[in-house]
């Protein structure tokens, strides 16, 4: 963006009543990288972003995939949050009326300054029971293996279990 494109944005942005910043991939992409450095891992290598949540894929290797997921958690952890994602804190900061609406599944908004950012696809933070949609405990930070068990909620284990077999 050149100066002049900078200039006009800002007058646009001063002049709303009630902005919206609405981010995607790209905001957190060289920041959020899911891989495990030094350590090549089954469920990173097996399975595509775009693949993870796929129901099929779910029911075929749940486990396969939480790890996938965790793997991702872990990653994000790690990272730190970009100009990007401060710089709109800092636009929420001036402008309280602004929303902050990102497909992103990090946390990196949050840590970059923004309290509350509506999250268009969920949390890698907030996870769910795949039975009954409860929220569900993270694991602790222990060794990540290959693929662990997706988390669950105890109450409805048994009840899922017998309307999965029919008994």
């Amino acid at each position: 963006m050149t100066g002049p494109e900078l200039a006009e944005a800002g007058r646009l942005l001063a002049a709303a009543r009630r902005p919206v910043v609405f981010t995607g991939a790209g905001m957190s992409a060289e920041r959020a990288r899911a891989d495990v450095p030094g350590r090549p891992d089954r469920a990173l290598a097996a399975v595509r972003p775009a693949g993870a949540g796929d129901p099929c894929r779910v029911r075929a290797d749940p486990a396969l995939v939480w790890g996938w997921y965790e793997a991702r958690r872990r990653g994000v952890r790690r990272a730190l949050p970009n100009p990007g994602h401060r710089a709109v804190a800092a636009i929420q900061a001036r402008l309280p009326e602004t929303g902050v609406i990102t497909q992103n599944v990090d946390d990196l908004h949050e840590r970059g300054g923004v309290p509350a950012p509506v999250r268009l696809h969920g949390s890698l933070f907030a996870p769910r029971c795949s039975a009954c949609a409860r929220p569900a405990p993270l694991p602790s930070d222990l060794p990540l293996p290959s693929d662990l068990p997706p988390p669950s909620d105890p109450r409805c284990r048994p009840a899922s279990r017998s309307r999965r077999t029919g008994r």
